[in-house]
């Protein structure tokens, strides 16, 4: 803080300096930043950004790299990371029409991120799963008793 007022008593063109304060809160309920958390919390979204970080992929190999989401929710999921420009789509003009998806510079950004929630989730399973079962059976013996 003591930093912050001998900057204001030297900004040079005579205007005080003041820090800077982000206009978003997280914690407020009305932030859109939350839309942003909801839909990064979308394990498919994450999975989505996780693929294409090593490159475009088209559209049917993501369904087939990523088991178990369906062509609806996969196309639904494309849009909204397109629309939140995390994502971009290019039409090849074949036959039949090829579409391609890639990260942008901006969802390029998360790359780090979803990677490392990737390699937690792996390291830490079997210690999640314990505690899933301890609290599972300590919730059966509470029960019968």
């Amino acid at each position: 803080m003591a930093r912050l007022a001998a900057a204001a008593k030297k900004a040079p063109s005579g205007h005080q300096v003041t820090p800077a304060t982000p206009p978003w809160d997280v914690y407020s309920a009305a932030c859109p930043t939350r839309l942003v958390l909801d839909r990064l919390a979308d394990k498919w979204a994450l999975l989505i950004l996780g693929r294409l970080a090593g490159g475009p992929i088209r559209f049917n190999q993501l369904r087939r790299q990523i088991e178990g989401v369906s062509q609806k929710v996969l196309s639904q999921t494309l849009k909204r990371l397109e629309r939140d420009g995390l994502l971009s789509r290019r039409v090849v003009p074949t036959v039949p029409v090829t579409v391609e998806y890639a990260i942008t510079p901006l969802g390029r950004t998360l790359s780090d991120t979803v990677r490392a929630l990737a390699r937690w989730a792996e390291a830490n399973i079997e210690s999640v799963l314990a505690a899933q079962a301890a609290y599972d059976a300590a919730q059966t013996s509470r029960a019968t008793t």
